[in-house]
């Protein structure tokens, strides 16, 4: 039984692919019938013609990345690509740094613990690179006898 009309037209009558629409089975020879537009959209309306759900692609294992990735995980060393400097580039690392070293001796001057020309020296220092980090400054300055107080 050679339906391909029958289902070109109720295709286009509920606007999808034709491979999308199903018959009844049990109701072939009423489809066979129906010549009109008219007559499929009656049996469309009667459920002996359905259109079949379209078939998409699951978003539910991109979201649960997503949410696991907003809380910081599947950030490991297996997932990174490219230099260090392509996850944190050298500009951002130094300014984390900088700032690190900058309040630590700003504090070191409000607490008094280096006086005005030793805050200037560390200052200038950091500035140029010197420090590797913030426990660096503080050896730096128990080898150099520059805390007028205990540094904590």
């Amino acid at each position: 039984m050679k339906l391909s009309v029958q289902k070109r037209l109720a295709a286009s009558a509920l606007d999808c692919s034709p491979s999308r629409v199903k018959f009844a089975p049990d109701r072939l020879a009423d489809i066979k019938e129906a010549i009109t537009k008219a007559d499929i959209r009656s049996l469309i309306n009667d459920g002996v013609i359905i259109k079949e759900q379209e078939k998409g692609v699951s978003r539910a294992r991109a979201k649960k990345r997503a949410t696991q990735r907003a809380k910081g995980l599947q950030r490991g060393l297996g997932k990174r690509k490219g230099k260090a400097t392509a996850i944190v580039p050298r500009k951002d690392a130094w300014m984390i740094k900088i700032r690190v070293q900058r309040a630590f001796i700003a504090e070191l001057k409000e607490k008094e613990i280096v006086d005005a020309a030793g805050y200037k020296n560390l200052y200038r220092k950091a500035k140029g690179g010197f420090f590797r980090s913030k426990r660096h400054i503080k050896i730096y300055m128990n080898e150099h006898n520059i805390a007028l107080k205990k540094v904590e």
